[in-house]
């Protein structure tokens, strides 16, 4: 609720500020029809300003990339605009999120999905992927927007943990099959530490930075000092045991736009897969992550095991990193 009213705030805010500098504009001499098209554009002015600054922060801090992982100017381009169009459309769709991501009725089902979303944001982040997964017959998914934004993990793993006994009280489930992006794989991973893994069957994580992203040390936060490199919080996490811990799988784009060094999103004990010239953001429309996040729920769903990463190369590029 805090996301979707501060983003609505700040929308219409802009807005009120636009129709006024254009009718003064006008009524000084310009083109009404300069406004008019101009208004889109407009639009686009902060997600593509804060686009550019995470991008350049992120390549300050980058990993160690392979001559492989090298996209050059042409796919640093595609990076720039699909990062900048996914920060602009989740905007409306997190102040929407109570009507995108409502939960499904009350129903039976065997390997239920629940969708944990990242810092700063809503469950509404999740709508193309929710849209994706219900066009491949996959249900029922749920989301859960957590909060306030800043707060410790460890109280959004709280709130987790009530979710997950709805959940499974409205479908009869023993096990629910867990997403998380950004923070919200570190959220799992802190909901398991906390409640255990019994009703968890797997985890996938997009973007997380299991080993914390400097970006997180330049704001302020509970939430955010405990994604930053080397912290207590993450030392912790990092050496939690549980018991029969699930598979995990940690999907990660060797050009995030928000966790750097990228190879921070590499856990040991997960199946860890690759990408290349896709941003933060643009993870959760990118068709590749889309289809193996669909292919491993399935895959989940029937008890199969998830299918193999290149572990062994990510954690060296991690060390070397």
């Amino acid at each position: 609720m805090h996301t979707a009213i501060s983003l609505a705030v700040t929308v219409l805010v802009g807005v009120v500020i636009y129709i006024e500098w254009a009718a003064h504009m006008i009524s000084g001499g310009a083109y009404p029809i300069w406004f008019i098209f101009g208004a889109p554009l407009a639009a686009l002015a902060i997600p593509a300003l804060l686009t550019a600054v995470w991008i350049t922060l992120s390549w300050l801090f980058r990993a160690v990339r392979p001559e492989e992982a090298r996209i050059g100017l042409p796919g640093l381009a595609r990076l720039y605009g699909r990062e900048m169009l996914a920060i602009a459309l989740s905007v409306p769709r997190m102040i929407a999120y109570r009507w995108l991501m409502s939960d499904p009725p009350p129903a039976p089902a065997e390997a239920p999905v629940l969708l944990l979303h990242g810092v700063m944001c809503n469950a509404g982040v999740w709508s193309p992927m929710r849209r994706y997964l219900a066009d491949r017959g996959i249900a029922p998914i749920y989301a859960l927007s957590y909060g306030p934004p800043l707060a410790s993990i460890d109280r959004f793993a709280d709130q987790v943990a009530e979710k997950m006994g709805a959940i499974r009280h409205a479908t009869g489930a023993a096990q629910v099959i867990v997403i998380g992006h950004s923070m919200g794989g570190l959220v799992a991973r802190a909901y398991m530490r906390r409640y255990g893994t019994a009703d968890v069957r797997r985890v996938i994580t997009i973007g997380t930075p299991h080993q914390g992203s400097m970006l997180a040390k330049l704001f302020p936060g509970r939430s955010l000092s405990q994604m930053r490199p080397r912290n207590a919080w993450l030392d912790e996490l990092r050496s939690a045991t549980v018991d029969r811990e699930p598979p995990i799988v940690s999907l990660w784009s060797w050009h995030d736009s928000m966790v750097a060094p990228q190879t921070s999103s590499v856990l040991e004990r997960a199946e860890n897969i690759a990408l290349m010239g896709v941003g933060h953001n643009a993870l959760l429309t990118d068709t590749q992550v889309m289809k193996r996040v669909a292919d491993e729920i399935e895959r989940a769903a029937h008890g199969k095991p998830p299918v193999p990463g290149d572990t062994e190369s990510a954690v060296d590029h991690l060390a070397a990193g």
